[in-house]
């Protein structure tokens, strides 16, 4: 491992790779032993499985910037997924008991597709809560920032006082509209 790997590994630990974008991290050591773990119960198929995972570890990484996640994997069939925050709908965390154990757990991202799958599962970050909650926090302000500037809600030049003052206006004109037009079927069943 590189010392600049190995500084990125520090970083994941205490969340402090979230304080600057762009930043590209790798999975912590501690997700080769749970993909070989997990290998090794496929039995006879393990030497197959363990080359498949360990190849997925090198060449997993996450790149996280200020527009989304991107996640790049694969030697031969490379892979990589895209997606903004503002497309994010759910995130869930889940890890199982040998996740747990080895201080790791899955982040699994969720858009408005179609798919009951995740559409990204970031595994191998041990800073998995700091990481949920970074992406709720981009999730949340991109949902802020794609309000028009132009919407009534913040384009009232007196604040909510002044727009209190609007709405009971109206709704008193609503009330003589409603009266008169009262007064207009009594006086028309007075004629019949």
């Amino acid at each position: 491992m590189t010392d600049s790997s190995h500084a990125l590994t520090a970083a994941t630990r205490d969340g402090g790779f979230l304080s600057r974008l762009p930043t590209v991290l790798q999975p912590h050591r501690s997700l080769l032993t749970y993909y070989l773990v997990s290998a090794l119960l496929a039995g006879p198929g393990f030497p197959i499985l363990g080359l498949i995972r360990y190849f997925k570890y090198q060449t997993l990484r996450y790149t996280l910037d200020a527009e989304g996640i991107t996640v790049r994997w694969g030697i031969l069939f490379r892979r990589e997924v895209s997606l903004t925050y503002a497309r994010i709908q759910d995130i869930h965390l889940s890890s199982n008991l040998v996740e747990r154990w080895l201080g790791l757990a899955r982040i699994q991202i969720q858009t408005a597709s179609g798919n009951s799958q995740a559409e990204i599962t970031i595994e191998g970050v041990p800073a998995h809560e700091a990481m949920r909650d970074f992406l709720y926090s981009r999730m949340r302000g991109s949902r802020e920032r794609a309000v028009p500037a132009n919407d009534a809600a913040h384009v009232t030049p007196g604040g909510p006082d002044e727009l209190a003052a609007t709405l009971r206006e109206i709704a008193s004109e609503v009330r003589a509209l409603r009266l008169s037009l009262g007064a207009g079927d009594t006086r028309e069943k007075q004629d019949v």
